[in-house]
């Protein structure tokens, strides 16, 4: 009897990721186990993402599948991030998962970087949305009913007014023509609040727009939370 490969996959809270698990949960081959998310500990949430911690174990929820956080401190070197995921990984081994999963397009040196990293403790990367046309995936988002907000962008490609924004057609529609329909290039990112995958919408509103580290970001709230600074 064919066995599945028992993967955990590299949640950001965004598109991407959300895309990858969706792509994963229709597969023959995958048996998603979990979600591994990277934490800046400094602030209490999502590393480059800036979504807060109690957003992201809602997801989880939704999907209900178990959250394991790796800490990281801000402006953290690639020692300390390769560092706390080898020990990561370690843990995971023992749960008899042999795979991560990764929600990257066509970056090649980041998908070399990843493999190489996993082959370290001998696991193996898997990229579910490898070399699909980033237009397609726009398609594939919106017909599906995927539902996000954009929660950070890059001020040298996108302006401020595409942060905070509900990611529909005219989203997609209103994007300069140099910015990659997926952000894969890191013109900005979002939070998933809806998909597919989840069993129920996770409620928001959006909170005060800063300008910090060369990014503009967007807070996201759960609905009766007081808004706090970035």
């Amino acid at each position: 009897m064919f066995q599945k490969t028992k993967v955990i996959l590299s949640w950001s809270g965004g598109k991407d990721s959300a895309l990858a698990l969706f792509e994963l949960s229709q597969s023959e081959k995958y048996e998603v186990r979990g979600l591994l998310t990277t934490i800046t500990k400094d602030y209490d949430r999502i590393s480059m993402h800036g979504v807060r911690v109690s957003l992201l174990e809602q997801q989880a929820a939704a999907l209900n599948l178990p959250l394991k956080k790796v800490f990281i401190t801000k402006n953290a070197s690639n020692t300390e991030y390769e560092s706390v995921m080898k020990n990561a990984c370690e843990v995971i081994k023992k749960e008899e998962i042999t795979a991560m999963a990764f929600g990257d397009i066509f970056l090649e040196d980041l998908k070399l970087y990843r493999e190489k990293n996993l082959a370290k403790v001998g696991m193996r990367a898997v990229f579910p949305l490898w070399k699909i046309p980033t237009k397609e995936l726009v398609e594939e988002f919106l017909a599906n009913n995927f539902q996000a907000v954009t929660v950070t962008c890059d001020p040298r490609k996108l302006s401020e007014r595409f942060v905070g924004r509900i990611m529909g057609r005219d989203f997609f529609d209103s994007l300069p023509a140099d910015v990659d329909p997926c952000g894969e290039n890191g013109e900005y990112h979002s939070f998933v609040y809806n998909s597919p995958n989840f069993s129920s919408m996770i409620p928001f509103r959006t909170g005060e727009k800063v300008f910090r580290d060369g990014f503009w970001f967007c807070d996201i709230l759960p609905p009766a939370t007081e808004m706090t600074s970035l």
